[in-house]
């Protein structure tokens, strides 16, 4: 195959290689260099590929070392790293009147629970360890089979297979303790309160009802629920839909805030004395 067929290869599953990039480092701008330095690799390192894998696969490789090496000082989001946002958000005017300047620059002005939704997968994922992110990314959202996965995580079988397993089974823990918006009791209800404040005039239980998964909130089957969650994150890039410029702003922030909220949180709980001379 030529260069040419290559670079249009290249083309043509790169907004998919960059939502991959971006679920990872949850940067918009990070994404788009990683995905630049791709290509250069690819272009400069072509003649290596000997086609004992997919175009693609070899592709997705050279990105999955890159963003490892970016992702290599990084630490594991909280598994309630939400909340500080929320926190922050709550109390602080200032953060709240960014968030809305954000808002006011989207396309249509709405707030889509699915996309919220999609949203939470993302941070919920990043709590996970990398290699339970990157098989359960590659395999049940960009439908990698398993030896692709391998080539371009070079793992065995075996941790592949151990690696998507346990990343099932932390995602359902965490979605059944966290998501109030589906089993109602978990401790997190931003779908609802986000959608309520920034579209006050629509009803959020009644737009929410039409999205599948929430209509089988009660299924006792939680292994059914999450795949009904990937299901909806598939089909939504992150990176190109109405609410991109929303979300991309809460994840490029969310580790921000979890730093401003645990300071916060650790201010507050000091005696007042020992506090108002932090300020000093």
């Amino acid at each position: 195959m030529l260069l040419k067929d290559h670079i249009q290869d290249f083309i043509k599953f790169k907004p998919q290689l960059q939502s991959f990039i971006f679920r990872m480092l949850t940067n918009r701008e990070d994404a788009e260099d990683i995905v630049q330095e791709t290509y250069i690799k690819v272009h400069k390192n072509i003649e290596t590929f000997k086609g004992e894998s997919s175009f693609k696969t070899w592709v997705f490789s050279i990105a999955l070392n890159l963003s490892k090496n970016h992702l290599s000082k990084g630490k594991r989001w909280l598994e309630n790293a939400q909340d500080y946002g929320a926190m922050l958000h709550a109390y602080s005017p200032e953060h709240w009147a960014k968030f809305q300047q954000v808002f006011e620059s989207t396309p249509d002005k709405a707030y889509e629970v699915k996309e919220h939704i999609a949203y939470c997968f993302n941070c919920i994922n990043k709590t996970l360890e990398l290699n339970q992110q990157v098989c359960l990314l590659l395999k049940e959202v960009y439908e990698f089979k398993v030896l692709e996965i391998m080539q371009i995580t070079n793992l065995t079988e075996g941790i592949v297979k151990h690696a998507v397993a346990d990343a099932r089974k932390n995602m359902v823990r965490i979605f059944d303790n966290r998501c109030a918006f589906v089993n109602k009791e978990g401790v997190c209800h931003q779908c609802t309160t986000l959608k309520g404040n920034l579209n006050p005039k629509q009803n959020a239980h009644v737009q929410s009802l039409k999205i599948k998964m929430v209509k089988e909130g009660n299924n006792p089957n939680k292994e059914r629920l999450l795949n009904l969650r990937l299901e909806l994150v598939k089909n939504i890039d992150p990176l190109s839909s109405p609410n991109t410029l929303v979300n991309t702003f809460m994840l490029e922030s969310c580790e921000n805030w979890v730093e401003e909220g645990i300071e916060k949180k650790v201010l507050e709980s000091r005696p007042k004395s020992v506090a108002h001379m932090s300020n000093y």
